[in-house]
């Protein structure tokens, strides 16, 4: 019983890391804040990461990225237009539901972190969403080298518009960005 309260209070910090870094980007993402965030007790931040923020941190991006990574292995079997359609479902809903306060925590880490480590850790979350990515649009009837361009620039579009959209509180600059992608989308 003990082992499972363990895993669930280092779970909860881990998604309030997420959250956070989403919603606050990497430099205002603390210790205090993810435990006033989770109401996890004080000693659990050294039993559960004794390497410090950047162990969090590295977990955190570890799961938002498997967490888009279950999300895109659903879509097996859509067609091109249907993957993209979906990816991009997924930034709006993030912006819509947040009021325009979160975007990608994998992105927030990327560009305020000075760490050789957590950089190989969101690269190696990119990397795999523009693979995942890919294999969806080759297995959908795409040439593979147009699959990993058109992956590549999803994902570095869609982040764009993320941003842009959370900068003017508005959907505007995201929908322009959709209705471009979802024309381009290889066939």
């Amino acid at each position: 019983m003990m082992d499972v309260m363990v895993n669930n209070t280092r779970r909860k910090m881990i998604d309030g890391t997420v959250r956070l870094l989403a919603q606050k980007g990497l430099t205002e993402t603390s210790f205090a804040e993810v435990l006033a965030l989770t109401g996890a007790p004080r000693g659990s931040i050294y039993h559960h990461f004794p390497e410090g923020k950047d162990q969090l941190v590295a977990s955190a991006v570890e799961v938002a990225g498997a967490n888009a990574q279950a999300a895109i292995a659903a879509w097996e079997g859509l067609s091109p237009r249907e993957v993209t359609e979906r990816f991009l479902g997924l930034w709006r809903e993030v912006l819509v539901r947040s009021d325009f306060r979160a975007g990608c925590s994998v992105l927030a880490v990327t560009i305020a972190t000075e760490s050789t480590e957590l950089l190989d850790h969101t690269a190696g979350v990119f990397r795999g969403w523009r693979q995942s990515l890919a294999g969806l649009f080759e297995r959908g009837g795409v040439e593979a080298g147009e699959a990993a361009r058109f992956a590549a620039l999803l994902i570095a579009s869609s982040e764009g518009a993320v941003v842009m959209a959370r900068a003017e509180r508005s959907l505007d600059p995201f929908e322009l960005v959709v209705a471009e992608l979802v024309k381009q989308v290889p066939a």
